[in-house]
């Protein structure tokens, strides 16, 4: 781990940094002892209020690295909301907001509701009328409540842009510039993501003062354990060739990319008909419709997702065996975000990726070579083997 470019130790335990017994407690009931890198670097600043921009592959820990500080620092006994963490997607937002509740288990009158669209405002304003003081929201829904005034940022002390560089790439630069300008009592900003775009940047540059930066860069210890293959096939094939490849590993959670949200549920249909459980989400789907969705497939009583990238960050998903590209992504960065849905948590994770056009073979080239990640190639022998190219 680099601290403001200084390679830094990065073994620690919790036990080391400090915290309340009712932290330790509820950590310790969650089963953790050592933190993460970028939480053993993270929590020490934003216990003293400091700002930080921290860069770290994903799963590595990022909700605990600002969400214990925040816990901390927030009164049980208050009123007024303290805490605010911006999250690109209704999804993340919630997985967010139920990390926080499992930190705040002996941390009794501490209260923390999430906001985000696709929910009837009107339930969250009765949530709001609890005083909570740490709020998880996305940035449209959060502007939502401030024109109704049935919110008030004139407290927040501390603000957490989480997934920063996605969240900006939505285009809601403006709503979170917004927000921020909203908070005149705010001591400190922490900005956490896989990536540091120049619009991150920019928003550090107006909104930080003396940053400390972290980066945690993905080595054998945190890098995830991903088998990456890939796959030429005929555009007409693909279909059948995805199905044979589901049926070859046996694969009890499954999720396939696709790039636009028609050839998401086109393929749903498609697997559907050859009697696979599947079920498309995308931005276009209902929340309601969304979340009944991923419930099954948590649960087990889905085997399939067929997905855009909305669904390659922010799920509370963590134990996907397979990620399928059936779209090569448009952007080096969502390949990075769709194979991390598998190979969380030290678990062996395989993505394939079924290449069906020159211009398909040449943006894999350049992710293979951009990111660094191995790509084999392999294809189906005579026997109907998966093998590599030079074997028979």
């Amino acid at each position: 781990m680099e601290i403001n470019g200084e390679i830094v130790n990065d073994s620690v335990e919790y036990a080391q940094l400090g915290l309340s017994p009712e932290l330790m407690r509820a950590i310790e009931k969650l089963g953790y002892v050592r933190a993460t890198p970028v939480q053993a670097g993270s929590i020490p600043y934003f216990m003293q209020w400091r700002d930080v921009i921290a860069k770290a592959p994903t799963g590595t820990g990022k909700t605990f690295a600002f969400g214990i500080p925040m816990v901390e620092h927030a009164d049980p006994e208050g009123t007024d909301v303290t805490g605010l963490v911006l999250a690109p997607t209704r999804e993340l937002a919630i997985q967010i907001r139920d990390e926080l509740r499992g930190l705040c288990a002996f941390r009794e009158g501490v209260r923390t509701v999430c906001l985000y669209g696709g929910q009837p405002i009107e339930k969250q304003i009765v949530q709001l009328k609890k005083a909570p003081q740490i709020v998880v929201a996305t940035p449209g829904r959060l502007m939502d409540h401030l024109k109704r005034r049935t919110i008030s940022l004139d407290k927040v002390e501390t603000v957490v842009l989480d997934e920063a560089d996605r969240m900006l790439d939505m285009g809601f630069v403006r709503d979170v510039t917004r927000i921020l300008d909203k908070m005149p009592k705010r001591k400190n900003l922490g900005m956490f993501s896989a990536t540091i775009s120049r619009e991150v940047m920019d928003i550090s540059w107006v909104y930080q003062r003396d940053p400390v930066e972290i980066t945690v860069r993905a080595d054998q210890e945190n890098k995830p354990d991903i088998a990456q293959y890939r796959l030429d096939v005929d555009r007409s094939q693909k279909v059948e060739v995805l199905a044979r490849l589901l049926e070859m590993g046996q694969y009890d959670r499954v999720i396939v990319f696709c790039n636009t949200k028609n050839m998401a549920d086109r393929l749903g249909g498609l697997l559907r008909m050859r009697g696979l459980s599947c079920e498309a989400i995308h931005g276009d789907v209902q929340q309601r419709v969304r979340e009944k969705t991923l419930l099954k497939f948590r649960e087990g009583k889905l085997r399939i997702l067929a997905a855009t990238d909305v669904a390659a960050r922010g799920l509370d998903i963590d134990d996907v065996d397979a990620v399928f590209n059936y779209d090569v992504p448009d952007e080096n960065e969502y390949y990075i975000h769709r194979i991390g849905r598998t190979g969380r948590a030290k678990r062996h994770g395989v993505a394939f990726s079924l290449v069906s056009s020159v211009t398909e073979g040449l943006r894999l080239d350049e992710i293979r070579k951009n990111t660094g990640n191995e790509i084999v190639f392999v294809r189906f022998n005579e026997r109907g083997d998966l093998v590599a190219p030079s074997q028979s």
